[in-house]
Formats: structure tokens, C-alpha cells, sequence
């Protein structure tokens, strides 16, 4: 998600129990709720704004007996099969936490409209949530500008309503990506609606659909599990088939190509394996065997891809000639590279202002924008990052390709995060890697990790010397709203946890847009910027555009993260 700015969570040498990780993103009785990484929004639950490198307690869930945890791009759910309650959490625009506002929540709160009933699963998308009972009807609520909630409008909805298509129809799971959602039934059949512009409701074209649809390319072949990443969805049958759809431009789907899928289609790589789980995350797919080999393939960096694509279409140009169409491509693919770029330009104007003081105007956006953009190109040619598929390198991949673990490590459960990747083994051992800069490794730095690293303190094999922080729950203050996404929880069971109190550095406190950067990938600034800079600035037509640019991305700052058009959850 984000890269703010948080501190490391030190812990004082101490001996503590041997305890075991249950679940990632899900939960057992008897146990202690830790969360970690990006808290902006308050999606860790612990009160606050702060980020955690550690994990950390969730105090206010301590007692509720939580039985399963399922992160949104910016929320967090949780259940408590005792009390038959759901627990919602983080950034609320759209009606996304189900309390009939759209207010933020940075400590969990019960879900009135669901109390006393009995959840079999809760699956959280980008801006929408779904909940399956254990009579297999299903609830949704949240956004819904394209049809995600499969209520029949596009209307969003502050509270849970009861999805009427599957009428008759138990459902025995459901699966949620950026603005689209999958679902299983009882008796095998593939439903999808919502957005469908890669294809990856699987139903032959590229509508968005308001109500669940079957999928009726099946194969003859019943489907048992489904998960959703942010624009592509990945099943698996009866007889432990994978199949995928949807986007692949990161070569996500598995194929061993880059273009994206209308139907589900087998993953040919793992056709003599049985897959036994699977998970989506933003653009890389991980799957696991029954034999216990976790296979990852797709998205495993940022930025470097985009530097190919704009080369390949300078060498075309170059070739060809220039025409006003293929100047045009290449121009947007300019755009889109360097877009995130400048509202980070418009978030951090002291940072960036900082490097060339006596240079330009701080007053003069428009200066600042031209110098965000050619710092870009830098960050175009050099940056690499993340690692999430965790096979030792940063390069996409487009087939399966298995992560390596020690021999006496047996991966048993697995969950994708935005950028990053966790895994608990049959030793009881979690490890995590990929994106780590603001903590959600869980190992107190903000490292990525290319490969998989053990997380000290949740793991059996880990020192002994690292406890689980704790947080401080305070009940006056545990239904109050903030005006202002979530990285990843862990359930560990309770064995009289050690505690600590972590007092992390504050975060920055801004709102990034995906995909995010860090600060320090814009520190190294050439004397050649600087001599473009000055040229740019000099000339009154350049300067022009980059003030009508900057005054478009403003507007866009704007309005984007809390207008009332992208906010406009009604009322039920």
C-alpha cells in the first residue's frame, strides 16, 4: 500500500511461550489478533494513524474470540463465531465498514446489520465487502459504481443487503477483486459480476454486469474454490485444476503470455499438480499444491516495465517514421507512467521543493511539476523493487514458477497482500516477502524481501528474544469517526502473550495513490536535471503546459480521494 513514514518496533530481550500461527487473514479460538504495516487509515485496528513493523496486539478484540480476519485494499473485517458478530474497521468512504456511514474506524466496531447471524465466509474487495452465511445467502455492501454488490443497481450501500439473485441458490464462497466479485456455489457452478473490462467475470466479454451471472466455460468441470486479484480472477475444480482469467498484462493469469482471458482457462504449468489453495493479489498470483510446493508467478516490480514499453515505442517511431497516432501512444503511455507521480509532486511540494531551492518558486507549481517529471525518468530507468512472487529476482513472470523453502519447511496456508506475500508452514513458521517499506513483512524494517523470510516473533523456529507488541485500547474513544490501505493480520492462539508497549515514529500522514513510492527512490537529483530544468523554465511555451498540466493533476487531487461524486453511498 502506501509508504509512509513509521517506526521500527524494538522489543527488549525476554523469554515467552512457544506459540503457533493458526491462520494469515484468518483466525482460531482462543487467540490474540496481531496486525502490522500501513495504519493511515486506521485499517490495523490499534487506535491510531501509525504504521507497525512488528506485529502488533489488536487490545480491542482481546476476549471476542475471533475465528477469521479478511483485509480490504483499506479495511479490515473480523468474526467472532461466539458471539455471532462482525467487526469492521479502517477507511469507511463508500459504506465500505457495513455501520451506515461513511465514516473512518481506527478500532474495530460491531456491524449492527448482522449481528446474531451465523458467517461461513467474509470476503473483502477494494472498496466492497461480502458476507456468505452459513444458509449460503450472501450479504454485500460497500461501493458498487459498476455493479460489484450484484444488487441489481449501481447505487452504493452504507449497510448489508441480501444479494435476492441467489434465491434458492447456496452459496459456498465468495471472492472479491478491485470492483468485480466470484463466487462458488454448493453445487460447483462459477458465478461473476460487477466490472468486466479485462474479462475477468469469465463470461466471454468485457461487460460489467449488476447481478451474479453463471460461467457457463466450465469445462464440465465443478469448481471448489475461487479468488479474486485486483483485476483478474483465478478457480480451481474438483480435480484440483487451476484456472485463470481476466487482466494479464503482468502476466498474472499463468499462461505464458500477456494477454488477457474472456473465459477460465487451465494453467497448463501446474497440470499434474493438485492445487489445494490459491490467492490473488494486485497484479501476481500465487498457488499452492497438495504436495506442499508454493508456485508464484506474475507483477514482481514496479516501474522497470514501463521503461521497456516506452523504449520499444521510441524504437518504433524511430523506425517507421513519426506519425500523429503512434506520437499520440507513445505520449499516453507517458502519461500514464508519470500520472502517480505528480500528485505525489502535489502531496510532498516541500520535499521536492528542498532539492533546488534557490531554483525556482515554491509558489510556482508549475516548476515543480516539470522537475517531478524529469526526476521521473530516473525513477523510470532504476528503480526496481518488491520480489512478492519470491522466486530471488524482480522480473515479472508469466508461468508458474515455484518459491524455494527450506526442505523441512511445508507451506500450509498462504495469503497475498497488495505487493507482498505470506505463508505459514506445516513447522508452524510464518515468512512473508515482497513490498516491506512501510513494515508489512512484519520483520521491524522496511526491506523488501525477495525471498521468503521467516517472521521472528509469530513463528516456533523464531528467537526467542522478539515479543508481540501491544497496543493501547481505549473504550471512550473506540466509536469516534476520523476524516481522514490494509497490509496484512495474523490470529495467534493466547498463551499468556508477553506484551510491550510500542511507540512507533509518526507517519507521514498523506494519502498516496497506487502505485506508491518512497521518498528515497526521488533523492538522487543530476546536474543534467538541473540544466533541463533551467531550460524548461525558460521557455514560455513549455512553461505554459506544464502550468495547464499542473493545474489539471490539482483538480484531480482534489476531487479524487473524498469528493462527494466518488462518495456518494447513499442512504438505505
Amino acid at each position: 500500500m502506501a509508504e509512509g513514514r513509521g517506526g521500527d518496533c524494538n522489543s527488549d530481550i525476554a523469554v515467552r511461550p512457544i506459540r503457533k500461527v493458526l491462520l494469515i487473514s484468518a483466525g482460531a479460538t482462543g487467540n490474540v489478533v496481531c496486525s502490522w504495516g500501513r495504519g493511515e487509515d486506521g485499517q490495523l485496528g490499534l487506535g491510531d494513524a501509525e504504521d507497525r513493523f512488528s506485529p502488533t496486539q489488536v487490545s480491542a478484540l482481546d476476549g471476542q474470540e475471533i475465528v477469521s480476519l479478511t483485509c480490504g485494499a483499506d479495511h479490515t473485517t473480523a468474526y467472532s463465531e461466539a458471539l455471532k458478530q462482525v467487526y469492521s474497521w479502517g477507511w469507511g468512504d463508500f459504506g465500505r465498514l457495513g455501520h451506515g456511514n461513511s465514516s473512518d474506524l481506527f478500532t474495530p466496531q460491531p456491524i449492527k446489520a448482522l449481528h446474531g447471524v451465523c458467517i461461513k465466509q467474509i470476503a473483502c474487495g477494494d472498496s466492497h465487502c461480502l458476507a456468505v452465511t452459513m444458509e449460503g445467502e450472501v450479504q454485500s455492501w460497500g461501493r458498487n459504481q459498476n455493479g460489484q454488490l450484484g444488487l441489481g443497481t449501481t447505487e452504493d450501500s452504507l449497510v448489508p443487503r441480501k444479494i435476492e439473485a441467489f434465491k434458492g441458490i447456496p452459496v459456498k464462497m465468495v471472492a472479491a477483486g478491485a470492483e468485480h466479485t466470484a463466487a462458488v456455489t454448493e453445487d460447483g457452478e462459477l458465478y461473476g459480476w460487477g466490472w468486466g473490462r479485462y474479462g475477468n467475470l469469465g463470461l466471454g466479454d468485457r461487460n460489467d454486469r449488476l447481478v451474479p451471472e453463471k460461467v457457463s466455460a466450465n469445462v464440465g468441470e465443478k469448481m471448489f474454490i475461487v479468488a479474486c486479484g485486483w483485476r483478474h480472477t483465478i478457480c480451481v475444480s474438483s480435480s484440483g485444476a487451476l484456472y485463470t482469467y481476466g487482466w494479464s498484462k503482468y502476466g498474472q493469469l499463468g499462461h505464458g503470455d500477456f494477454e488477457d482471458h474472456l473465459f477460465p482457462h487451465k494453467v497448463q504449468a501446474l497440470h499434474e499438480s493438485f492445487t489445494s489453495q490459491i490467492s490473488g493479489g494486485w497484479r501476481h498470483t500465487m498457488a499452492l499444491t497438495s504436495d506442499g510446493k508454493l508456485y508464484g508467478w506474475g507483477w514482481n516490480k514496479v516501474w522497470f516495465l514501463n521503461a521497456v514499453i516506452l523504449s520499444y515505442k521510441l524504437v518504433k517511431i524511430i523506425q517507421s517514421g513519426p506519425s500523429l497516432g503512434a506520437l499520440l501512444d507513445l505520449s499516453y503511455s507517458i502519461l500514464i507512467a508519470l500520472f502517480p507521480l505528480w500528485f505525489f509532486c502535489l502531496w510532498h511540494v516541500p520535499f521536492v521543493a528542498s532539492l533546488q531551492p534557490a531554483l525556482f518558486d515554491y509558489s510556482d507549481k508549475a516548476f515543480v511539476f516539470v522537475l517531478v517529471y524529469l526526476l521521473s525518468w530516473c525513477l523510470v530507468l532504476h528503480h526496481e523493487q518488491f520480489g512478492q512472487v519470491g522466486v530471488d529476482d524482480n522480473c515479472d513472470h508469466c508461468s508458474p514458477v515455484q518459491v524455494t523453502f527450506p526442505h523441512d519447511q511445508k507451506v500450509i496456508l498462504l495469503s497475498c497482500g497488495w505487493r507482498h506475500t505470506l505463508a505459514v508452514t506445516e513447522r508452524q513458521n510464518v515468512f512473508s516477502w515482497g513490498r516491506g517499506t512501510n513494515g508489512q513483512l512484519g520483520h521491524g524494517e522496511s526491506v523488501d524481501r525477495y525471498v521468503p523470510r521467516i517472521i521472528e516473533v509469530l513463528s516456533v523456529d523464531g528467537s526467542s528474544g522478539q515479543q508481540i507488541g501491544s497496543s493501547t485500547f481505549d473504550p471512550s474513544t473506540a466509536e469516534k469517526s476520523w476524516v481522514s490501505p490494509t497490509e496484512r493480520y495474523a490470529v495467534v492462539p493466547d498463551e499468556n502473550v508477553p506484551r510491550q508497549t510500542v511507540i512507533p515514529e509518526r507517519g507521514t500522514g498523506n494519502d498516496v495513490n497506487v502505485p506508491e513510492n518512497d521518498e528515497n527512490d526521488y533523492l538522487d537529483v543530476s546536474p543534467i536535471v538541473t540544466d533541463c530544468f533551467r531550460t524548461i523554465k525558460n521557455s514560455k511555451f513549455l512553461h505554459e503546459v506544464a502550468v495547464l498540466i499542473t493545474k489539471v493533476a490539482q483538480i484531480c487531487h482534489r476531487t479524487l480521494r473524498k469528493s462527494s461524486f466518488m462518495s456518494s453511498a447513499k442512504e438505505k
